[in-house]
């Protein structure tokens, strides 16, 4: 099903991409932020969605995040690792994965070194968390 809605996200992200964008850089990768808003529905804690844009080979060292993330990945194949979640896979366009609370991200890493990758993250975490820091979370 999300194979089917890919064209459509990706343009409507796309028309985004430009709006407002907050551009950060981790390693060699770039992180724009799309969006942030306080949940109504969860007092204290607001989501955040960014854009994370890989070059060919390239890859974010150790690092984790405030609180929950969903990842979506928008082109290319992304390898990434999770300690709550397993062993490394190659995610490729269309296909999700999630994060949570407390967890490290071990590998996150365009898995091409000829094409780029990016995906789109969502946060939700505490009002006015530093979204992603470095190392492990202990």
């Amino acid at each position: 099903m999300l194979h089917r809605k890919t064209p459509l996200l990706t343009c409507v992200l796309t028309a985004l991409l430009g709006v407002g964008a907050t551009l950060v850089a981790h390693g060699d990768e770039r992180v724009r932020q799309l969006f942030a808003g306080k949940l109504a529905n969860v007092p204290g804690h607001t989501l955040t969605a960014e854009v994370v844009d890989y070059p060919p080979g390239g890859k974010s060292s150790v690092h984790h995040h405030a609180g929950s993330v969903f990842a979506y990945v928008l082109t290319g194949r992304i390898r990434s690792q999770n300690s709550a979640t397993g062993a490394a896979r190659i995610y490729q366009a269309g296909e999700a994965f999630f994060e949570p609370p407390g967890s490290d991200h071990l590998v996150s890493e365009n898995a091409s070194a000829s094409e780029p990758a990016s995906l789109l993250a969502i946060h939700v975490a505490k009002d006015g968390a530093v979204l992603t820091k470095p190392g492990n979370a202990k």
